[in-house]
């Protein structure tokens, strides 16, 4: 039974769980930075209104009819795929295409969607190739590829005790320290600043042509150099001196966790058959299988793993001294040349079944990211294209056939 309510009291409607689909989209682009994605690649936000709340979000690889039928059956706001809907350039969507007609149905049913593609095959950490590496058990992981660290400068800035955390929320605001999966770093020191206001300074503190001295802090803040400009103005914007003291210096460039592929170590060694035995107990099970090309006996303790379409990795993958290679879409001629040369043996897996893991990664990490303010799934919809296969054998040899002479005929 419900409690009386006074006659003046006011009834107040409690707000909508979830967010701004633009604040998703914001710590999506955090951890998969649309500026790790290939040239030619069509990351971002497909469909949707960034105004609009999203409570409930479902990961897929592939953006195809059936992922669709259950996202607008689930009824979550938020498609997020790893394969584009749109790759190549498009003038429009009609209806009577049918990737058109999936962008109408989205759009009439309320669901924004948004693709992470080559950007989270190279993101650092939480991205296709750590989520693969991770599956299969892999230690130490590094790219097989690294990209080189964005540029980065650090900035020195001298503020008053009083504005010093108002100054630093505004720069973390603006893009500075950021170091890996941390947020708003500071170097902050405390110390004396002197000064001696001239005649045409409006000083916030101190006299003009008298010595002033203040307590300051010194804040040290590391700054993607891209955003030099906007670090700058959030600093020039909040600090309370007419002239501020600050200098921005050049860090030297080093290596990064983000790149192309990954590469570890198994903590016991095992055989290439054992391993192969792993895979297909691990990843999605497909009606391609999963293909082998090497000794089933070789002695497996460094793997390379690539999630989809990795032919090019083949040469680092052996250059990195992996003993299996863990990719997709490999081609007859690529794997018959590989093997004719010393690197590693090669396992073949469906292109899908070979980016899954990344779903349920991907779809954790944002839960916790928006402080489990919105509800995720992961598609239970299959996308690999293959639907069945006929015959197949994992023998290694073919049978002769005997060509018979017209005295065998005749006989």
């Amino acid at each position: 039974m419900g409690l009386p309510m006074h006659e003046d009291a006011t009834v107040r409607e409690l707000p909508l769980p979830g967010l701004a689909l633009g604040e998703v989209i914001a710590a999506l682009d955090a951890r998969y930075d649309p500026a790790l994605a290939e040239d030619w690649d069509a990351v971002g936000l497909v469909c949707g209104d960034p105004a609009e709340p999203v409570r409930s979000v479902m990961f897929a690889v592939d953006p195809t009819t059936a992922v669709v039928d259950e996202a607008i059956e689930a009824g979550v706001d938020l498609l997020v795929t790893h394969h584009p809907l749109l790759l190549t350039p498009v003038h429009g969507v009609p209806a009577d295409d049918p990737k058109g007609r999936l962008v109408h149905r989205l759009i009439r049913a309320g669901v924004a969607l948004f693709v992470a593609h080559t950007n989270a095959d190279r993101a650092p950490d939480h991205g296709v190739n750590d989520a693969l590496a991770a599956a299969l058990g892999l230690d130490g992981v590094r790219p097989l590829e690294s990209l080189a660290s964005p540029e980065t400068d650090t900035l020195v800035v001298f503020v008053p005790v009083g504005v010093s955390d108002q100054l630093v929320d505004a720069l973390s605001s603006a893009g500075a320290g950021v170091i890996g999966d941390y947020t708003r770093c500071v170097w902050q020191t405390t110390g004396t600043g002197t000064f001696i206001p001239g005649d045409e300074t409006h000083p916030v503190i101190g006299r003009h042509g008298q010595v002033e001295r203040v307590p300051e802090i010194r804040l040290e803040m590391v700054v993607p150099r891209a955003r030099r400009a906007e670090v700058l103005g959030a600093l020039l914007d909040l600090h309370p001196y007419d002239e501020p003291g600050y200098a921005f210096f050049e860090n030297s460039a080093t290596a990064s966790r983000a790149g192309l592929g990954r590469v570890g170590n198994l903590a016991r060694p095992v055989t290439l058959r054992e391993f192969a035995e792993r895979v297909a107990a691990t990843l999605p099970d497909t009606p391609g299988g999963v293909r082998i090309a090497g000794d089933p006996e070789r002695l497996v303790r460094t793997v390379a793993v690539c999630g989809g379409s990795g032919a090019s990795m083949v040469e680092a993958a052996a250059a990195a001294g992996a003993d299996v290679f863990v990719t997709s879409d490999l081609e007859h001629h690529a794997v018959s040349e590989a093997t004719e040369m010393a690197g590693p043996a090669l396992c073949d897996v469906a292109h899908f079944a070979s980016e899954f893991p990344w779903l349920p990664c991907a779809a954790d990490l944002l839960h916790r990211d928006l402080g489990a303010r919105v509800q995720v799934r992961v598609s239970a919809r299959p996308t690999d294209p293959w639907t069945w296969q006929v015959g197949g054998s994992s023998g290694t040899s073919i049978g002769t056939k005997r060509l018979h002479s017209a005295e065998d005929s005749a006989d």
